[in-house]
């Protein structure tokens, strides 16, 4: 005969409050937000190490280790010169325009690394998720630190770069840190988000180049941002300048450099900025903990 019971004879309580009495849940049950982001927070020493282990292994193999960090950007930065500072002529308009095209490619660089690395946290990780338990945010969030860790050698550099072809050095300079910090809240909703949308649809890791190119083109980082005044009016030129990308580069070149050419006043940007940091940064948070419970099953 099945048994039925469903209270503790001896207390007279049920089995779901005695359940809650002695600390157990439901399995599989998924945490509260505030509960999630406690957990995140126990889990921090991890991502922390899981950062530095990625890090590790994705340079040590190679000769020049973490050279490459600086190196990439700067060679892409000097392909674009060449494609576009001298083939085609783009730098019309603005007066340093190496300064102002290592800028636009140092700080989307930062962006595009961590959506791609983002959508594969959890497909590129499965045999850690299905051995361990730990929030699987942790992933994404150490995906996130990791190129923080790359931007921010690059910046040094970049600063060298922005000194060595005659921009001063000034007060707004401090600015860099918050613009950089945005950025960095801004990417991890990005890794958040790409990471839940890459292991509901394995084939979105596909698009992401296309759509990072596209993005690429569309905040102003081989041209001067005034090619958009120029060509497109209305809703079209209103749609294109609250680019959150173009606004997160043109705030760090009003930043390091003087005199460049930006697509709305500095303190539109700055609410722009906050704006795009808050709805994308907790946006991509709440999206990715709603699936929580369906990360590596299947």
């Amino acid at each position: 005969m099945p048994q039925t019971a469903v209270a503790d004879s001896e207390t007279g309580l049920t089995l779901k409050e005695l359940a809650r009495r002695h600390g157990l849940s439901a399995a599989g049950k998924l945490p509260s937000l505030p509960e999630y982001t406690r957990q995140l927070w126990a889990y921090r020493h991890f991502i922390a190490s899981y950062a530095n282990a990625k890090v590790a292994s994705s340079l040590g193999k190679t000769r020049l280790g973490v050279f490459w960090q600086v190196l990439t950007p700067l060679i892409n930065a000097a392909v674009y010169y060449l494609i576009f500072g001298v083939i085609l002529n783009t730098k019309s308009g603005v007066d340093n325009f190496v300064a102002y095209l290592c800028t636009g490619v140092f700080i989307f660089g930062f962006t595009q690394s961590t959506v791609s690395a983002g959508i594969q946290a959890i497909t590129g990780n499965l045999g850690l998720i299905r051995a361990l338990h730990f929030p699987r945010g942790s992933l994404p969030l150490a995906i996130t630190m990791v190129e923080v860790r790359n931007t921010l050698a690059s910046l040094a550099v970049l600063m060298v770069i922005v000194v060595g072809f005659g921009e001063p050095i000034t007060l707004e300079w401090l600015l860099i840190a918050p613009i950089f910090l945005l950025q960095a809240v801004f990417n991890a909703g990005l890794a958040l988000a790409g990471a839940r949308l890459g292991s509901k649809i394995p084939d979105v890791r596909n698009l992401i180049p296309f759509v990072m190119r596209m993005w690429l083109y569309l905040s102003a980082v081989l041209y001067p941002v005034t090619r958009f005044t120029d060509h497109l009016s209305g809703w079209k030129l209103t749609l294109v300048e609250a680019n959150p990308m173009l606004v997160f580069i043109d705030l760090m070149r009003h930043a390091l450099m003087e005199d460049v050419p930006l697509a709305a006043s500095p303190t539109v940007m700055w609410l722009e900025a906050l704006a795009w940091t808050f709805v994308v940064g907790l946006g991509g948070y709440v999206y990715f903990w709603r699936g929580e419970k369906g990360y590596g099953r299947g």
